[in-house]
């Protein structure tokens, strides 16, 4: 499984190692992921993904599931993600 958190995107970032004498080895830097459920107010659903810690800050910052998917980018978003949000919006349309 690719390590790209589901809800912003991140995901890996190459850099260096680099000791005393100045030598530079590539090393990676992997996004901190976690398994979480997130909570569909409108849906009443829950939902398992697995997000950065950063993105679920930023998904608790905007008000929950509902308000973070409806204000981000698809192309951010994974496919699992992306079925919820279309979810949301058909709830919507409905209501």
């Amino acid at each position: 499984m690719s390590r790209i958190c589901e809800l912003t995107g991140k995901s890996r970032q190459v850099g260096h190692n680099v000791s005393h004498a100045n030598n530079k080895t590539k090393r990676v830097f992997l996004p901190n992921l976690q398994n979480v459920t997130l909570m569909s107010e409108k849906l009443d659903r829950s939902f398992k993904f697995r997000v950065s810690s950063h993105g679920l800050r930023s998904v608790e910052h905007n008000g929950g599931l509902d308000n973070w998917l409806l204000k981000t980018a698809d192309d951010k978003l994974s496919a699992r993600a992306l079925k919820v949000k279309r979810e949301l919006k058909k709830a919507a349309a409905a209501a």
